[in-house]
């Protein structure tokens, strides 16, 4: 068969699957406007009150982002931790201080990244074979062991094998989390849902930020392990909860298990305020549109509308990276650098993860009230300022002024970052992809964070270190530079989903409606395209 006889047959054959598709919806159509209009009508508090479990669930599959986030600021704190660096630090001479090597404090920072890189590669394959539950529960399984390694290692080279390893269950928590939390609850709640998950990676970061507080002038030792032994008090516990969880209904329903799904969405929901048939027959729908496939796969994000979801997903996790996220990672070692003497530097460290979380909170009033593009334009334009003027801080010359200065910016941009930009990143990850590619777009995603992060470790430890750069909060003009470059792209590409069914999101991106358009597009209840 010639390629042009081969290229008429499989767009003969799409054409067909489509109008099958389109006879099949036409079985249950009713259904699903009705289910559909519901969620529309349902005010958030209705939605929670709807689907009460669905919110417990989903909190439990977030907690799962502590144990990257802890590990991720663990690591960060150990190279301001003195016992850390005395014992595989080498001697500062201008400061008489131990410090870890610019290249090992890369290292040490990357290694969890990389870990989490072959992670997410593995997480989609695996979650569309399996589901969310058990994908989950091998990582958690996986985590248990692989601390083991961090806990004995007496090298720095043995650290670095032991964030790799860790760094693997990471990645599968990282992209089954927004996905299982978008699909477990609906619309309505799908931004608080989704922005949880940066709320747990404050609450991480908080507690690292007292373990290592509380650490930081013991000498000997268990000053590091002891904050690594700590954290297998989370697997086994989430083990018992995830085994215990029900299956999205939305990966069900993609596997053509039914009558599946409608039992999960009975236990997500209350069944007197909600027709679990209607439900299922709404999934249906949005699933036999999507179905132009039989098995997903990588290829499938970069072909066709697909492609334009893929680089939105992939560009929102790299931006992450570049508007001053890796200042908040390493918050502790900054402000030392920054000036401010060893306690305080540990004390900085703490308040600014504990006002993350509470900003994270706040963020969820901002989501009822405003849609998902302005709070993430305003948000990182905000953030922009606060880097640049981070960096004129640190261009005035050294004192106690300019010290305070420093660390005043630094915390401003690492909380405000967790008020607009980081939260609503995830409510917008988990809304512009396909449900079918779904569990692969997070995957693919996430990917893309690390790789972009992985040259930033090093350029942020090159530029923070004394035996490097030693910028200090001149590192502001390189992260306001970037920052600035992901607000122009986010102006031009993200959209406006509050608010939308998957339904219309993905009439939209079939329609190739430019992102600016988005809010004032009209999509009627009948429409399949």
């Amino acid at each position: 068969m010639s390629d042009t006889q081969a290229e008429t047959k499989g767009s003969f054959d799409n054409e067909k699957h489509i109008e099958d598709a389109k006879a099949t919806i036409s079985d249950f159509k009713n259904d699903a406007i009705e289910a559909e209009n519901a969620e529309h009508a349902m005010t958030p508090w209705e939605a929670m009150k709807a689907y009460p479990m669905a919110c417990f669930w989903a909190f439990v599959m977030s907690f799962t982002i502590i144990m990257e986030s802890y590990d991720v600021f663990l690591m960060g704190n150990f190279l301001a931790l003195p016992a850390f660096a005395n014992r595989f630090g080498v001697l500062d001479h201008a400061t008489g201080d131990y410090v870890v090597v610019t290249k090992w404090q890369s290292a040490l920072q990357m290694g969890g990244q990389l870990g989490a890189l072959i992670g997410v590669f593995l997480a989609g394959p695996i979650t569309s074979r399996v589901g969310y539950r058990w994908a989950t529960l091998f990582g958690l399984a996986l985590m248990n062991a692989t601390i083991f390694v961090s806990y004995f290692a007496d090298s720095l080279g043995v650290f670095f094998v032991g964030q790799l390893l860790e760094g693997i269950p990471w990645g599968i928590f990282i992209a089954n989390a927004p996905a299982y939390c978008s699909e477990i609850v609906p619309l309505q709640l799908r931004a608080p849902a989704t922005q949880v998950l940066q709320m747990f990676w404050a609450i991480g970061s908080i507690i690292v930020g007292a373990v290592t507080f509380v650490y930081n002038e013991r000498l000997d030792r268990n000053a590091y392990r002891i904050p690594i032994a700590l954290q297998w008090m989370f697997p086994t516990p989430l083990m018992i909860l995830m085994f215990l969880a029900p299956e999205s209904p939305w990966w069900l329903v993609r596997r053509g298990r039914h009558d599946e799904a409608a039992r999960s969405i009975e236990r997500l929901g209350r069944k007197s305020r909600l027709n679990s048939g209607e439900v299922v027959a709404m999934m249906r729908r949005v699933v036999e549109l999507e179905k132009n496939v039989i098995s997903p796969n990588y290829v499938e994000l970069f072909r066709g509308t697909d492609l334009r979801r893929t680089l939105i997903v992939c560009g929102i996790y790299a931006a992450q990276n570049l508007a001053g996220n890796l200042i908040a990672n390493q918050a502790v070692y900054f402000f030392k650098q920054a000036g401010m003497p060893q306690n305080t530097a540990f004390a900085l460290g703490l308040i600014t993860s504990a006002l993350q979380m509470i900003f994270v909170m706040l963020s969820w009033i901002l989501t009822a009230n405003f849609g998902r593009r302005p709070i993430y334009l305003w948000g990182t334009a905000f953030n922009v300022v606060m880097l640049i003027s981070l960096g004129i801080a640190g261009s005035v010359g050294t004192s106690t002024a300019a010290s305070n200065a420093q660390a005043s910016f630094g915390l401003i941009a690492s909380v405000t970052f967790t008020l607009a930009a980081a939260p609503i990143s995830w409510c917008i990850i988990a809304e512009t992809s396909a449900i079918r590619l779904r569990p692969l777009t997070t995957g693919i995603g996430r990917a893309t964070y690390y790789i972009i992060e992985i040259p930033c470790i090093f350029l942020a430890s090159y530029m923070l270190n004394p035996t490097g750069g030693n910028l200090g909060g001149r590192c502001g003009y390189v992260w306001g530079a970037t920052g600035f470059v992901t607000l122009v792209l986010a102006y031009f590409y993200v959209p406006e989903m509050k608010g939308r069914s998957y339904r219309e999101i993905d009439i939209m991106f079939k329609r190739k409606i430019p992102a600016r358009h988005f809010e004032k597009t009209v999509i009627g209840a009948d429409e399949d395209e």
